[in-house]
């Protein structure tokens, strides 16, 4: 008989992050398989009920190891018998688990899983190329570009500039540099930057708002979230996930005390971004306010607890939240990408991305 599973973990920076979310998921779905990723690469199926503490030093004990089989219609195994699933919630957050890689993996075998598909995925993951989509599809967006090793040219734009891994979540390594010189130091010496660094500027009293947005069994949008950041900082990872025990931010205004207006452009561009990306399951799309105007900054495909403390207007619960994405997975709903921009003109071509990127 089938039935569905999540996996958590993964070889990522997330890895204890993604934990946290599995086990809610675990908890609040019945009869549900618990696959743990482990940092190093290994697949165990443990028990629902266990405690973020059991997996301290790996995998908790008892756990039964499986073996990942890349072949049409094998997929997770358990001793010799294949697990019948009828989809995957995908928990991991970071690194290979929401980069499309893993989602590659089980579009191989054939296995159903929520959220984006790889190339959604892969492009929700790189801050470059997402930004360059959504000044293609003429979306407000900052400008943005790579720092490149040994590059002595300071970009277009003036500091101050916030300096990104260019693949990453969870605000993981950003840093402020209040110059180039200290930008071009960051990317020789901060280990989260190996795999690129992107910048852009950083607007001096700018506020970030965040909503989550789903997409089954129709498009529907959270409350929007206003996060306090630090004095004179950004919303970084011990806002985010250590002040109230890795689900909600340590300072927010939820709703978020916004004019008509506002909250009417936060839909459009949400509903917009969710075409453009090619979005599916539960995403938080990222928005930066500045002086009356809003920024598309960056999607989150696979968002801590699944952004569940998001929704308060409308309220939903968390296990219908879950149950909603395994069963859109399930029907093997997809999307993909729109070729509509923004003022209804066609996203011509990948060359039209790859300029941007350039």
């Amino acid at each position: 008989m089938s039935r569905s599973a999540v996996v958590f973990g993964g070889p990522s920076d997330e890895h204890d992050i993604s934990i946290l979310t599995g086990l809610q998921v675990a908890r609040a779905v019945e009869d549900i398989e618990a696959i743990y990723w482990t940092k190093s690469g290994e697949w165990y199926s443990v028990d629902p009920e266990s405690e973020a503490a059991d997996f301290v030093d790996g995998a908790p004990r008892k756990s039964r190891e499986l073996t990942f089989v890349a072949t049409p219609g094998q997929g997770f195994v358990d001793k010799r018998k294949t697990l019948a699933l009828d989809a995957v919630l995908i928990a991991c957050h970071g690194g290979p688990g929401e980069d499309g890689t893993l989602q590659g993996l089980f579009d191989l075998v054939g296995l159903r899983y929520t959220g984006p598909g790889q190339a959604a995925s892969a492009l929700g993951m790189d801050k470059l190329a997402f930004g360059a989509a959504m000044a293609a599809a003429g979306l407000p967006t900052l400008s943005r570009t790579l720092v490149t090793t040994g590059d002595e040219t300071a970009p277009d734009f003036n500091g101050p500039y916030i300096v990104k891994p260019r693949f990453g979540g969870s605000s993981i390594g950003i840093e402020i540099a209040e110059d180039w010189a200290t930008v071009t130091d960051l990317k020789s010496s901060s280990r989260f930057f190996d795999q690129g660094a992107v910048i852009e500027p950083f607007l001096i009293g700018s506020g970030d708002l965040q909503v989550a947005v789903r997409t089954f069994p129709q498009w529907e949008m959270s409350a929007v979230e206003a996060p306090l950041r630090a004095e004179g900082g950004i919303y970084g990872y011990d806002q985010k996930y250590l002040a109230w025990g890795g689900e909600v931010s340590g300072g927010r205004e939820l709703p978020a005390d916004l004019d008509g207006s506002t909250s009417r452009a936060i839909t459009d561009l949400a509903h917009r971004v969710t075409d453009v990306a090619g979005l599916r399951g539960i995403t938080r799309i990222d928005f930066l306010e500045s002086d009356g105007e809003l920024f598309v900054n960056e999607v989150n495909t696979i968002p801590g607890s699944m952004a569940v403390y998001l929704w308060v207007d409308p309220p939903i619960e968390r296990a219908r939240l879950f149950r909603d994405m395994l069963e859109e997975a399930a029907s093997g709903r997809t999307r993909v990408f729109s070729t509509a921009g923004s003022d209804g003109t066609a996203l011509r071509s990948a060359g039209t991305i790859a300029s941007k990127l350039g």
